[in-house]
């Protein structure tokens, strides 16, 4: 699978994901697949309590008039519509994955062009799995040549970028394109490429990632017709991604190590909802809650020191407005976290960020600050009390992060938390046994039978 020395990137990554089958895969990517797709499931299962839920839904639905595709916890829509709306289910409640060197979502991109070709073909579970380690590898590598901080500095946001050739890939996987025919889905994907960070703070950040879906079913459909389209499209010096999203780019470490070191793996988790950046807060003041009995009304402040990017995005929210915006607060994480001793989606209900001594914790008792001592997600955090006693820890790796993983077991547990309610409890935990055994489960027709909501809970979400 490695790649010729001198072969063009785009070239060289269509021949990976043309070829690219399951043996090729190392048992810790296939594992690490695995959960990435059940965190999708919980993901969009849980995407149903988003607030802008509804609104995505009337467009998805009004794409186009079939409904050859399951929806995730719902009914059914055509294969743009469902691609797009269970896109933006994993991402509505801000809890999805995301490749923290360019912090890049990822599976909202990739699992549902995969999940709505596989059931459309009625492939089995094992392509499946291989669709989607070759969307999300080829994703993150693009992404790490893109020398992700000159392309942050342009304002460049991932998922709408790099997301559509993840899903091209991942289409084109399970159509069995040969090299030719994924190179120019590529470049139909790249022709589609887009999203910027002037959408930060608003529900716009979460479209990036579901168009990308969209945009590589597109691109892969469009490339199956033998649509013509350029071969080289990261590369290209007049107009090609990498000279004009990254000035060049570091396309070498695209390809570095190609199928032998997975950069899948590098895709992080996350158990509670709440910005990326913050989930090293979040870690820290859930391991001082645990060792020490917090009353949080005895707390006289809460001093918390995030890296300056994660400042800059996150350290405004001290009054926040509404879900998205208290699911962006460091400064309301902590007051949940500490009054509550949980972070779920019911911390992010009205009835509770609207609570009065929530709100006033929040604006009054949490300092947030940038330090330079730490980087990325990491944080430093101190809960100081009426009494002066003081609570410190630092938060070097945040929990569901390469270095610091979620078990199998939390994912599972994580996917029961949100899918309660929404669907059958036999489906919940034949969903889960089924994703366990993707290689020998058989048909994704039969996975997405169990991932559709009963009738009448459709009715009812219809309803509201």
């Amino acid at each position: 699978m490695a790649m010729q020395a001198r072969q063009e990137l785009t070239r060289a990554l269509a021949e990976f994901a043309a070829s690219l089958g399951y043996d090729d895969l190392p048992q810790r990517s296939r594992e690490h697949c695995k959960s990435l797709i059940l965190d999708a499931l919980a993901c969009a299962v849980a995407g149903r309590q988003g607030e802008e839920t509804g609104q995505v839904l009337a467009l998805a639905s009004a794409l186009a008039q079939g409904c050859e595709s399951s929806v995730i916890g719902g009914g059914r829509l055509s294969l743009a519509g469902a691609t797009l709306f269970n896109g933006y289910l994993i991402t509505a409640v801000t809890m999805c994955d995301v490749h923290r060197a360019t912090m890049t979502h990822i599976t909202p991109e990739i699992v549902p062009p995969a999940l709505a070709i596989a059931e459309r073909d009625d492939l089995p579970t094992r392509d499946l799995l291989v669709a989607v380690a070759a969307g999300c590898e080829v994703t993150t590598r693009i992404g790490v040549g893109l020398d992700y901080p000159v392309f942050r500095a342009h304002g460049w946001h991932g998922p709408g970028i790099i997301g559509p050739f993840g899903a091209a890939a991942t289409v084109g996987s399970l159509l069995k394109f040969d090299a030719d025919a994924m190179a120019r889905a590529f470049g139909l994907a790249g022709s589609q490429a887009a999203g910027t960070f002037a959408a930060w703070g608003t529900p716009t950040v979460k479209f990036h990632q579901c168009r990308g879906a969209l945009s590589g079913l597109m691109a892969a459909l469009l490339a199956q017709q033998n649509f013509v389209a350029t071969r080289e499209f990261l590369t290209a010096k007049d107009g090609g991604l990498y000279n004009s999203y990254a000035e060049g780019g570091k396309p070498e470490a695209a390809v570095a190590e190609l199928g032998r070191r997975f950069e899948l793996e590098q895709v992080a988790l996350r158990l509670w909802p709440s910005a990326t950046l913050i989930q090293g807060l979040n870690t820290a003041l859930f391991e001082i809650a645990d060792k020490h009995t917090i009353d949080a009304a005895q707390v006289r402040r809460v001093d918390v020191a995030l890296s300056q990017n994660a400042f800059d995005m996150h350290g405004g929210f001290g009054a926040y407005r509404g879900k998205f915006e208290a699911l962006l607060s460091a400064h309301y994480a902590a007051a949940a976290i500490l009054h509550d001793g949980a972070l779920t989606l019911a911390q992010f209900a009205p009835a509770r960020y609207d609570d009065p001594a929530l709100r006033a914790f929040a604006g009054e008792k949490v300092d947030v600050h940038p330090d330079a001592s730490v980087a990325g997600s990491q944080a430093k955090v101190e809960v100081i009390m009426n009494d002066g006693t003081r609570y410190a820890t630092r938060c070097d790796h945040p929990l569901g992060s390469f270095e610091n993983p979620l078990s199998r077991a939390q994912v599972e547990q994580k996917f029961r938390t949100y899918a309660a309610g929404v669907l059958a409890d036999s489906d919940i935990e034949n969903v889960i046994e089924a994703v366990a055994r993707l290689e020998t489960f058989g048909s994704v027709r039969k996975l997405m039978d169990m991932l559709r909501a009963p009738a009448p809970a459709r009715a009812i979400a219809a309803a509201e």
